[in-house]
């Protein structure tokens, strides 16, 4: 086995040559040029549907479990997780996690934000939100902030569902029971 060094490759430790300033004329054939944003286009027919980045947190990574792999295991760590294929076991990120259609996991789920279009069996536990698209399969308990099932989903299992921490406690009848007799008798 040979190990092949091309030799053409500058050292990386090398300082880069100094920048002239460039003539019109060079500037206009200079195959280099600096990135820009992409222009907008208003022509419908020329838009593509663009992904969007999720707006809790920009910079965090994607991982992604692709349509054709089948895995087993744990997911723990931060950032995004989007599951395209198979997978079995337990997900903790502080992220969010995506089980687009087509997809199944078999696990407990600890997410900021819970998106299943395909098949979830197994509990989501304290998401900030979960959205169980139209052609979502869950069995499992969940338990979430704030809950959005669209039509046509599926779903066996206990909810829970809201901010129960700041949640005022309610009277139960025999406190007010209580409070009647004693304020009366005085």
């Amino acid at each position: 086995m040979a190990i092949w060094k091309d030799p053409t490759q500058p050292k990386k430790d090398t300082a880069p040559f100094p920048q002239a300033e460039p003539s019109p004329a060079a500037a206009s054939i200079n195959p280099i040029r600096e990135a820009s944003a992409p222009a907008m286009s208003t022509n419908a027919d020329s838009l593509s549907p663009v992904r969007a980045v999720p707006a809790s947190s920009p910079t965090m990574k994607e991982s992604v479990i692709a349509s054709d792999l089948t895995i087993e295991g744990k997911i723990q760590g931060a950032g995004h997780v989007r599951i395209a294929g198979r997978f079995k076991g337990d997900v903790d990120v502080k992220g969010d996690l995506t089980v687009e259609q087509g997809a199944k996991l078999d696990g407990s789920v600890k997410a900021d934000k819970v998106i299943v279009s395909g098949e979830l069996d197994g509990n989501i536990h304290s998401a900030n939100r979960v959205e169980l698209m139209a052609t979502c399969a869950m069995n499992g308990d969940i338990k979430a902030d704030t809950l959005t099932v669209a039509s046509g989903s599926r779903l066996r299992g206990r909810v829970e569902c809201g901010n129960w921490d700041n949640m005022p406690k309610r009277e139960s009848s025999d406190d007010a029971n209580k409070r009647e007799a004693n304020s009366t008798s005085v």
